[in-house]
Parts: structure tokens; sequence; C-alpha cells
């Protein structure tokens, strides 16, 4: 990390003025020109970025900018916040929308796609923004947030649906509104009785850490239960200023997560991954999720394989703590959802064993018991039973299917133009 002053652009700026989160945003990095008095570009970086500015934003808080290399495009930091060439190829699988948010959404900007949560887009500007963003085909926009008649809908829409306990409020970053349209949004979201658990997904703590102050903390403390998922992607991005911004929260009582994405040349390493998620959970974050890179336009420069992560996961399960080992998951095309991906720990099984390897390569065995059915009578269990259909595969275990037949199936469309048997 640099030392701000040391760099031109901001030499004569003012420690109270640089610890300020609204500065930080109205002086964020926006084009070639402050670009390069920041960081060393190369001829092919320089026509990269002027291109890719045609039609994408860039965005980079200057405290950000201070943690990137200024000599090595390799930068993982640098990586994440520069724009280049490649985010223009459009690929022949690349989707706009590949997880079907704006599909998913029965109210603007709000996507249902679980049962019991929803994703909740207060705003659309981000203090950064991030070069493999799945969103990129609406953050930055604007570059700015929803007004209270744009979320209208969303509120209604989450008022008449008890069936949604948890929304995640995201955008964009919410963190980059004001603690008081910040506030105004979860008061009105906690007043929905139903409305059990309210998340935030937020990269502040990674790209302006200044905006953790004690107004924040002490206004989110009101509304509990809170939680808090940040982004970190790198151990470098982990500095003095995010582990006291992530002290802040934590000690505001507000339980915190990471979810990290998969990149190539950021953290595809399994001693990276191993550095990252032990120093968030010395800060007291827990790493929740490791995505794998979606196939949004114009990023998959930064897809690794899939062999990649379980790979990373091999590397961490035994190795280190539980508390450390996120989820890695590929959200499935098409609004399908998170789908977890893991190492084969189960190599075999009969009706009475199961053979089992551990993270050493040991091969052990498992006895089932002799009586392995398990029948449960809860009140949940008694209500499900009345019920005619069920979620998942919750269908077959129950006998309520025996078999589910994709919707094109030719021989099925056979038997249907075939008439019944005489």
């Amino acid at each position: 990390m640099r030392a701000f002053k040391e760099i031109s652009l901001w030499k004569d700026v003012s420690e109270e003025k640089w610890h300020d989160w609204h500065w930080q945003i109205a002086n964020r990095i926006t084009n070639l020109t402050q670009l390069k008095q920041v960081i060393n570009l190369t001829k092919e970086e320089e026509r990269g970025i002027h291109d890719c500015l045609k039609s994408l934003r860039m965005a980079i808080t200057p405290y950000y900018a201070t943690l990137m290399s200024p000599s090595d495009p390799k930068c993982p930091v640098r990586l994440q916040a520069v724009p280049t060439e490649p985010e223009l190829v459009r690929n022949s699988d690349d989707l706009d929308d590949p997880t079907f948010e704006d599909i998913d959404s029965p109210a603007p900007h709000l996507t249902h796609r679980y049962p019991d949560r929803v994703l909740f887009l207060a705003t659309d500007q981000c203090s950064m923004y991030c070069r493999h963003c799945t969103r990129r085909r609406l953050v930055g926009s604007q570059d700015g947030a929803y007004g209270p008649e744009e979320l209208e809908a969303a509120f209604q829409y989450l008022q008449k649906t008890p069936q949604v306990r948890d929304v995640v409020v995201s955008g964009g970053d919410p963190l980059t509104l004001s603690t008081e349209r910040l506030e105004q949004i979860i008061k009105r979201l906690r007043a929905i009785p139903h409305m059990e658990i309210i998340r935030i997904g937020t990269r502040a703590p990674v790209v302006m850490p200044q905006r953790i102050t004690d107004e924040l903390c002490d206004m989110l403390h009101q509304y509990h239960p809170i939680w808090l998922n940040t982004h970190f992607n790198n151990p470098k991005e982990i500095t003095a200023e995010s582990e006291q911004a992530l002290a802040k929260l934590a000690d505001a009582g507000i339980p915190l997560g990471n979810q990290s994405v998969l990149l190539k040349g950021v953290n595809d390493c399994p001693n990276i991954m191993k550095k990252l998620v032990q120093t968030l959970v010395k800060n007291r974050v827990r790493p929740y999720y490791l995505y794998q890179c979606d196939r949004s336009v114009g990023i998959q420069h930064f897809c690794t394989s899939v062999g990649k992560g379980i790979e990373i996961m091999e590397s961490l399960r035994g190795h280190t703590s539980g508390l450390s080992i996120p989820t890695y998951v590929i959200e499935a095309v098409g609004g399908g959802g998170k789908c977890p991906v893991l190492p084969q720990y189960l190599i075999s099984r009969n009706d009475r064993k199961v053979i089992l390897r551990n993270f050493e390569g040991v091969i052990s065995t498992y006895t089932e018991p002799e009586d392995n059915r398990s029948v449960c009578d809860c009140e949940d269990c008694q209500a499900e039973r009345a019920k005619k259909e069920l979620n998942g595969l919750r269908n077959f275990y129950t006998d309520r299917k025996i078999m589910m037949e994709p919707g094109e199936l030719p021989r099925a469309k056979r038997r249907k133009n075939a008439g019944p048997v005489a």
C-alpha cells in the first residue's frame, strides 16, 4: 500500500479529506488522464481503457488505487479495477443476465428466486466498479441511488408475500447511500412483520473502509438481526484500514461473511486462497461463498476451470479450520441458483458400509446402524405429509413422485402422438 501523499494526484489532500468517505466517492478515478497519474500504463492498457470507456464505466476510489502496484499490470488488485480490452469481447455462451435476475423479478429492483428470500437492489452505484462484475448490465448505468418511488413496488410486493423472511439489500453497493437513506430502507423492511433477517451486501470494507463510520454502525445496531457480507478476493486487500472497518462492524454485533469470486490471476491459487480465508477469520469474518465466475458478457478472461476451484477446496478441507472454508458454488444459468461443488470424499457404499477418504488420502469405513430408518413426527413434518407436492427432491424422498422428465423429452412426444394402445 502506497502513502497517498506520494501520489501527485493527491499530494495536497488533507488527512481529514482522505478519511472522509464522501470525498472518496467524489474523487474516484474515472478517466485515463487521472489513472496515468497513479499507475504506469502500458500502451496496450491505455488502448484497452480508452476503448472500454466508450461503453463501460470505470470508477476507482483513491483508497483502493493506493493498493495497486504502480508498475505490474498483473497486480491482483489492479486486475479488479482497471478496464482491459478483453471486456469488449462477447463469446457465444456469454449472457447479459446469466442468473436470470431480471426474469425472476416480480417488481422493479427485486429478484425472488428462492422460496423464502429475495434480492433487493437499492442503488446502481458502486464506489468502485469491479471489472469482474456479473451485474454489469445495470450497475453504474445511472451511478446513483434509486428514489423512494422507484422502490415502492418492491416494498409492496414484500408486504404481501409472507413466505419471504430474508432480504439481501444489494445493488450496486447500498453503502454508497447516505446513512439516513439507508436507514429509511432498513426501517421500512424491518416494519414488515414476516421479515426476520436483513442482510447487506457491500464491498465498502474492501474498496472504501472510510465508509464504516461510528454513525453507520450505531444506526445498523438498532435494527438487528442485521448481517453483512463483504467481498475480499485477495489478501492484499486486507489492510489496517479495512481491518479497523471490520472490527467496528463486528463490535456493533453484526455477523460478517465474505463472498469471494474465483478469478484468474487474482486468487486462483490454493496458497493465496488459504491466506485470504485465514486472515478473514482472524478479523471475525466467516468465509461464506467462493463463486465460480459467472458467464456474464465481457468477463470470460477471469474465468478459471471448475477443476481449479475443486483443487482449491481440496487444499482447504482438513488443512485449515472448518470455520475458514467457504462453500464453492456455481450459479446455474437460467436462475437455477447456487449449486455447491465439492471434492469427492465418498468412495463407495453398500447397505451397511460407507467407504470414505479424508484430506490425507486415508481410506476408512463407517458402519451404518442395523435400524437405519429415521421417522419424524414433529408438527412441521406432519403438516408436510398432508401436502400434495413439496419443493425439489423432497417429492421423491416422500414417494410423491417416482420420476421427473424434461419437458422436451422426445419419447414423451412420441407417446403423446401415438395415442392410447389398442
